[in-house]
């Protein structure tokens, strides 16, 4: 790919002329043909330029960037996120394996979700990564909530009903699905337990994270086992059991 036009969506001009200039030096490959500083005005621009790739900061004043994403019924343009820090907005990202870059803007998270934004340009993946955290960010229900997970040669994305546990497996994890299939996914477990535990997720022990909705039977013991669905066992840890009893009450 030779240039990749974009677009920064920005209520701050500040923002925009910092970005601007960072591009422009540390990012040679991106041009910016446009430049917004409401939803309004880029909803024009993106229309009019059909840009590969845009800058969007996240809240701005009279709608934010999930307002004028909402507008398009096809987001076939890359998104990388602007936003100052929040918890939830970087879980929610992450879970959908979008790119984004924390306000303060550094230099070195800015090349680098340029360069995963050009990598997903060149695939052959077909995967709406953007349009995932739409659907999640407006699902509170995790029969509706999906997850991209990342493999060797792309995504896979899949239905948290899907998944029944979590498995720790040194610096990776392996999921466990209904169908019987695995996953072997190259992030620790501790990742998936902070992601998913609002989600009906809980963490037994420190190498299983289970999917509360197929637990089956509970065997008193000094930390007592799990039976899942499918028929696993599981053992719950001594330190963890009380909490985990708390979930069916």
């Amino acid at each position: 790919m030779k240039k990749i036009n974009a677009i920064i969506v920005d209520d701050e001009q500040d923002s925009r002329e910092i970005l601007r200039n960072y591009t422009a030096k540390y990012t040679p490959k991106v041009k910016i043909v446009a430049e917004c500083s409401n939803i309004q005005e880029a909803k024009k621009a993106i229309e009019e330029h059909e840009p590969h790739l845009v800058f969007l900061d996240i809240e701005m004043p009279y709608g934010n960037a999930f307002d004028l994403l909402e507008q398009f019924d096809d987001i076939n343009f890359q998104v990388i996120f602007i936003t100052a820090y929040s918890q939830y907005a970087v879980q929610a990202f992450n879970q959908s394996a979008v790119h984004y870059i924390l306000k303060p803007m550094d230099i070195d998270e800015l090349i680098l979700a340029v360069d995963k934004a050009e990598e997903r340009m060149r695939s052959e993946e077909q995967i709406n990564h953007t349009q995932i955290l739409l659907e999640n960010m407006a699902s509170k229900k995790s029969q509706n909530h999906k997850i991209a997970l990342p493999l060797m040669d792309g995504f896979e994305v899949v239905k948290l009903t899907e998944v029944v546990y979590c498995e720790a497996n040194d610096n990776f994890t392996c999921f466990h699905f209904v169908s019987g299939k695995k996953a072997l996914i190259c992030r620790k477990l501790k990742f998936y337990e902070d992601h998913l535990k609002e989600y009906g997720f809980y963490r037994v022990h420190r190498s299983h994270l289970i999917n509360l909705d197929y637990v089956k039977r509970y065997v008193k013991g000094k930390g007592g086992t799990v039976v899942l669905e499918n028929e696993v066992q599981i053992q719950v840890s001594n330190g963890r059991k009380q909490a985990f009893l708390d979930q069916f009450r």
